[in-house]
């Protein structure tokens, strides 16, 4: 296990601006989202919509990579992927989002999710999740995936590894016919091999016009995910794995969650739209 310090909050430049002719989706401005009421199931021109937006969401998230490195900042990061979707006509969807201050979240070590990009330098050893969502053309597109800094620990790399290779599992259980709670099925029966913790209090989730629809995608094998997938769902499947407990604490920001023995947690997600024989992904760069 790596030997360092944890994580303490930094300071938050000012937020960045994004051009007027841009569209924003309806939340921005607003406390919170106007609740989804609409289908799972999407038009195919949603889909293709949906495709343009993960495509650009998956880009932005591999530009912003290209800078990761020891003494990179993670507001670097951020200024990067917020360039990028505002260059190719997308709005970053988190900005805004609930409050929530910048154009995507880079959660480091112990940050199981949402951590906010800020004056954090990246060190030799840590590893750092990126988490981009774009909203074009009336959707979003969701994807994250998680980076080694510089030389980092055996114990680090394979859960990272591991990880991503949980959602890779995830994806290939996708069916129509089956029930949601495969998904978890297979994410926690892979993670239990290595004594792995499966963070249970934050999920994949239905995406479409909608950041977060409503639809749950939990990662363990829950017996209340009863829903049946259909062809033309769209939803996120985003596993996050700990090296220890699954339990949290937020700082008081409202968004960084912490593991709460603050050992090491890493996360993939894609977002997909299920087929006639399985999942297409359409988070690819």
């Amino acid at each position: 296990m790596s030997g360092q310090s944890l994580l303490v909050p930094g300071e938050l430049s000012p937020t960045r601006s994004v051009p007027g002719n841009i569209r924003r989706p309806e939340y921005v401005g607003k406390p919170a989202p106007t609740p989804y009421t609409g289908p799972e199931v999407q038009t195919p021109e949603t889909i293709e919509a949906m495709r343009v937006a993960g495509r650009i969401a998956a880009q932005a998230m591999a530009e912003a990579a290209k800078l990761i490195a020891p003494g990179m900042t993670t507001d670097e990061l951020d200024k990067v992927a917020h360039e990028y979707m505002c260059d190719h006509g997308a709005y970053p969807s988190t900005l805004g989002y609930r409050g929530f201050p910048k154009s995507l979240c880079t959660s480091v070590n112990e940050v199981i999710c949402h951590g906010i990009p800020d004056s954090t330098v990246l060190r030799d050893g840590d590893i750092i999740n990126l988490d981009v969502t774009a909203y074009i053309g009336g959707v979003h597109g969701d994807n994250n995936a998680t980076y080694l800094v510089g030389d980092v620990d055996e114990e680090s790399r394979l859960l990272v590894e591991r990880t991503r290779e949980s959602l890779n599992r995830a994806i290939k259980a996708v069916r129509p016919g089956r029930q949601i709670n495969v998904i978890g099925r297979v994410i926690e029966s892979y993670a239990k091999r290595f004594g792995y913790g499966v963070v249970r209090d934050f999920t994949g989730h239905g995406i479409n016009s909608s950041f977060h629809s409503g639809l749950i995608i939990p990662h363990y094998d829950s017996p209340h995910a009863t829903t049946v997938m259909q062809p033309g769902m769209t939803f996120t499947i985003e596993p996050m794995l700990t090296l220890g407990t699954h339990e949290y604490d937020m700082w008081d920001d409202g968004w960084t969650v912490v593991t709460k023995d603050r050992r090491r947690t890493a996360q993939f997600e894609h977002t997909l739209v299920v087929t006639d024989t399985g999942a297409e992904i359409l988070t690819l760069p």
